[in-house]
Formats: C-alpha cells, sequence, structure tokens
C-alpha cells in the first residue's frame, strides 16, 4: 500500500469512527476498494468486515450502496453510522411508508448520502434501479455475500440477479463480504456477481474460544428434551437455531415454561415483531432466542455464551456462520450440535432445489419463441412460475449464455444455442451444483461423526492448512485426554470409562508422509481437478471441481494410483 493512501484510510478511521488502529487485513482489502477493484473480504464474525467498506466509502466520490438482507440489521448500520461524525446514512425498505423513501431519493439525488441500505428485494424494482444508476454509486457492497450460494429452502432469488443490477449501474466495484466461505462458495460468489479482477482477503477461521461439541441421538423425542435441558443450563445469554418456525416456537414456549425469558424468531413473523425480539435480545432482555437460520446475520453482540443446534444444519459453511455469533469478545463459549443422522434426510431433500428439467425446457423455449425482449412479469404469466422458480431457472439459462437480461432489466434468447441445447446446459449445469450441495451435507455429516478432532475437521473443509493440530477444546480432544490420564493411571481407570475411545490423533501437516497434504492440486480420472482440503484416519478429503467434496481412502488413493498430483 503507497504511504499516501494508508495515511487518508487510517486518518478517516481514526478521525470519524475513531479507530486507533487498522488490522493488516483490513488495510489490504480498503486498499483494493480503493483502487476500484473488485473484492471479496472473508472474515470471522467480529473482526471488522464493515469497516472495510465504511472507511473507504468516506474517501471515494458518489454514495456506497449496501446490499442487506435483512431490515433490522439496516436499521442497526445506519444508526451505527449517523452516530460518526458528519457521516450520512440512510435505508429505503418495505417498512418505511412511501414518502420516506421519497424523502431518502431526493437527498441521493442532491449528493446528500454517504450510505444507502438496501434488501435485495429492493433492486428487482426498474425505478430503484433508475434513481441508483442516476446517483453514480461509487462503490457496490454486498453484505453476507453467501446468500448468493444458498438455493436451499431459505432461497432468496433476489440475490441471483445482483450481477445484472451491477451492469445495469454501470459495473461500479463490488465489495462482496462474508464470515464463511469454503473454496466452491467464494467461487460461486465471484461468478454469481460477474466480479472481475478479483482481490480475495481471507483471513483465519479459527475461533479458539469456541469449544465444539456434538451429542449424538437415534431418538427425536430424547433429542428434544436434551436440547431444552441443555439450553436451560447454558450460561446465558444464548442462541438455539432450530430446523423450522414450528420447532422454534415449541423450544421457545417449553424454555418459558422453565421461567426464563425466551423469545422465537423465523420468517414468518411481522417484521414489527421480529424487530423487537432483534432489539430485546441486544439490550439483554432476553436470556434466549430460538430461530431459524433468519435470525443472526450481521448481530453485533458480544457476549453470547452458546449456539445450540437443535438439528443438523445443510453445510459446514451454515454452520461456521451461526456458531460465529458466539463469544465475540473472546471469551470461552460453546458450540453444541444434537445430532441425528435421520435429521440429515431434510437437509438433502433441500439441496435438491434445483428446476427440474421440464421447467427449464419450458423457459427455454418460451424465450425462444418470443425472440426478442420479455419482461419478467410477462414471462411468469407465461410459463405460470412463481417469481424464486422463474429467476432459479433464468439464472441457469443466463450460466450457460443461452440468455442475457438487457438494460431495462428485460429477459432475451442469446441466439448462440436452441432452446433445446440450452435446456440441456442449464440442466447439467444444474445437475453438478445439485451434487455440491449434497457434498456440502456429506461434509456436515463427516464433522459430526468424525473421530478426530473437531477443529481441525472445521479448518481443513475451509482450506486452512496451516493450522491442523489438534485443538485440545472440542469433546474429541477432551475424550482422548481423558483416555490418555487413564492410560497413564492403569487399567483400573480404563476399565471405568464408558463409550469407544477415540482414535488417535491423525498426523499434523508437518508430519504427512504421502505427496497428497492439504492444500495439494490433484486430478482425478473422472472427477476432474481438485484440492486436497484434509486428512484424517487414513482418507483424504478432497474438493473437486465439479462433484464438490469427496472423502477418499488413502490407501486406495495410493495402491490404485487415483490421484495425480497437479
Amino acid at each position: 500500500m503507497t504511504t499516501a493512501s494508508a495515511r487518508r484510510l487510517r486518518k478517516s478511521a481514526r478521525d470519524v469512527f475513531g479507530w486507533d488502529r487498522l488490522r493488516p487485513e483490513q488495510l489490504v482489502a480498503m486498499e483494493a476498494v480503493m483502487e476500484r477493484r473488485d473484492t471479496l473480504v472473508v472474515m470471522p464474525t467480529g473482526s471488522g468486515k464493515s469497516a472495510v467498506y465504511q472507511v473507504p466509502g468516506l474517501l471515494l466520490p458518489g454514495p456506497t450502496v449496501v446490499v442487506s438482507p435483512l431490515i433490522a440489521l439496516q436499521r442497526d448500520q445506519v444508526q451505527g453510522l449517523l452516530r460518526r461524525n458528519g457521516t450520512q446514512a440512510a435505508a429505503v425498505n418495505s417498512t418505511q411508508s412511501g414518502s420516506e423513501n421519497a424523502a431518502v431519493w431526493d437527498r441521493i439525488s442532491e449528493g446528500d448520502v454517504d450510505f444507502l441500505f438496501l434488501a435485495p428485494e429492493q433492486l428487482a424494482k426498474d425505478e430503484v434501479i433508475e434513481q441508483l444508476a442516476a446517483a453514480e454509486p461509487a462503490l457496490f457492497v454486498v453484505d453476507e455475500a453467501q446468500c448468493l450460494s444458498s438455493w436451499g429452502h431459505d432461497f432468496r432469488p433476489e440475490y441471483l440477479r445482483l450481477g445484472q443490477v451491477i451492469d445495469r449501474l454501470g459495473r461500479p466495484p463490488v465489495l462482496a463480504l462474508t464470515a464463511s466461505a469454503a473454496a466452491p462458495v467464494r467461487a460461486d460468489i465471484i461468478a454469481q456477481l460477474g466480479m472481475r479482477d478479483v482481490r480475495e482477503v481471507v483471513t483465519g477461521f479459527d475461533r479458539p474460544n469456541i469449544h465444539l461439541e456434538v451429542i449424538p441421538f437415534q431418538d427425536a423425542a430424547v433429542k428434544e428434551r436434551a436440547v431444552i435441558e441443555r439450553a436451560a443450563a447454558e450460561p446465558k445469554p444464548g442462541l438455539v437455531y432450530a430446523a423450522t418456525r414450528r420447532e422454534a416456537e415449541g423450544y421457545a414456549e417449553e424454555l418459558n415454561r422453565l421461567g426464563l425469558d425466551v423469545a422465537a424468531y423465523h420468517a414468518g413473523m411481522p417484521a414489527r415483531e421480529r424487530g423487537s425480539v432483534h432489539d430485546r435480545f441486544m439490550a439483554g432482555e432476553l436470556d434466549v432466542v430460538v430461530a431459524t437460520s433468519a435470525f443472526g446475520m450481521g448481530i453485533d453482540k458480544p457476549d453470547v455464551r452458546f449456539v445450540l443446534h437443535a438439528s443438523v444444519p445443510g453445510s459446514l459453511d451454515a454452520y461456521y456462520q451461526e456458531i460465529g455469533r458466539a463469544g465475540r469478545d473472546g471469551e470461552e463459549s460453546r458450540a453444541i450440535l444434537a445430532y441425528r443422522p435421520q435429521d440429515l434426510g431434510v437437509q438433502r431433500f433441500f439441496a435438491a432445489g434445483r428446476p427440474d428439467p421440464d421447467t427449464v425446457v419450458q423457459v427455454a423455449s418460451t424465450l425462444e419463441e418470443y425472440g426478442g425482449p420479455v419482461a419478467p412479469t410477462d414471462l411468469r404469466a407465461e410459463t405460470h412460475l412463481t417469481a424464486s422458480r422463474l429467476t432459479a431457472v433464468v439464472n441457469l439459462l443466463e450460466q450457460v449464455d443461452a440468455a442475457r437480461t438487457t438494460d431495462d432489466g428485460d429477459l432475451e434468447p442469446t441466439g448462440v444455442m436452441s432452446a433445446a441445447r440450452a435446456a440441456q446446459q442449464a440442466i447439467e449445469l444444474g445437475d453438478a451444483h445439485q451434487q455440491l450441495e449434497r457434498s456440502r451435507v456429506d461434509m456436515m455429516r463427516g464433522y459430526a461423526e468424525t473421530t478426530g478432532c473437531r477443529r481441525r475437521f472445521l479448518l481443513g473443509y475451509f482450506g486452512e492448512v496451516e493450522n491442523l493440530e489438534a485443538c485440545g477444546a472440542c469433546d474429541r480432544c477432551a475424550a482422548a485426554e481423558l483416555v490418555q490420564e487413564g492410560a497413564e493411571a492403569g487399567p483400573s481407570v480404563l476399565a471405568g470409562t464408558s463409550g469407544r475411545p477415540p482414535t488417535a490423533a491423525s498426523p499434523s501437516a508437518d508430519e504427512i508422509q504421502h505427496p497428497f497434504a492439504p492444500g495439494t492440486h490433484v486430478r482425478h480420472e473422472h472427477w476432474g481437478q481438485g484440492s486436497v482440503m484434509s486428512e484424517e484416519n487414513e482418507r483424504l478429503t478432497v474438493l473437486f471441481d465439479t462433484v464438490g467434496y469427496r472423502t477418499l481412502s488413502l490407501d486406495i488413493v495410493t495402491k490404485n494410483k487415483l490421484l495425480i498430483k497437479c
């Protein structure tokens, strides 16, 4: 970084935000923003991602547009910026009246807004895009960018249109922010946003103050009772994540009966009620919030002491994102997963959410029949599809270069292939995405059922190969220490232990004697290019570009020469 650029950034951070110093990774990302480069930032929760756009945003000419998924989060960010000296921030969203939103647009046209916060749904409106384009934004920020790579039951199709929105705005520099993104998610974010010449800033994923624990169950009723008892017993405040709205309300009701101050939170609640739960939790008025995955994005509450998952999440990306809300003050906290293998079937169902072939053929054929630009609303009327299903199909067709979005927001075929060929390629792409999603569910199973260090498994998934020693701060490491103490004390102590002793910790990266250490690039005859993410108990986990994660026997790999080191 040039001395002048560093001085300007540090001065802005100090004078406006009161920050005496910036972390090196923050400065690296800010430099890329100041150079008007597209930038992807992956930093753990609580590490200061927002500063990456806030500090440069005051130095760049023109407003900074921030796409933020939750209105409560937008409100917190706006209020936080307004407390800073001379900083002007505003939001346009559905909870404000038409006159309030109109007043914000007037301020933007007059150059009186430094930061504008919008939900992705607002950017589906042509008039919003036209007003933004007229304001000539200096920076386009996508907060919680992992939503771009989520096709599950919480799928928000508006995120898939952000790439076209950026084009219609004249392609301002793009900054994508997330707290958790493994390699395939990062690649998906870059592709979905059409980012170019991307500077990736990925910091360490390790949160050593969070103790990791998995409790296995077979019976659903036993698991539910254990979740309630554990949530009641843990230090407060805490979060419980449930798989469905019904479960969230049920757990909250049971915990309230125990005399705790507990509230449920899910997307089916009125916005005012969700906002009240958010505010009460932030103010310390609630012991526990029981929520679906809709809760927690951008929560800046430092003293959350536990995060308990009542059901297994769909991926380690989602799991890491959610447990990252614990222990932001650096104090000891716990991440507890109530694991019932049968629950993975639900996640596989959600992972299979790609459009069916007949729907893809229908949309491709309808576009071909129109031959020219067609409004999305007309295409919906013609195909009788919901907005989310149509968006998912069109996104696939655009990715295979069979369709495009015009500057006016209409859709048209590119004409480079027939509708039948376009549908075939889109279906193949959807199948590949489905395979990746299923492999992420399988990696979630691997984490829950591992016999080695859970933290090492988690870090290996994210490709962090520099820190693969056993952590000593998870239930597996604690059990291994107990067995070791028993072995040193003699057979009589071991005889009193119950359950299967955990296997010995697998070797560190420096001790591996074969050519496939974590981080190694490899090729498979059928699955193509991949990267070794981790090794545990003589098994390699490899992330392949085409089929996602695969766990392979090291013995079989070496004997049959299944992998070639690149």
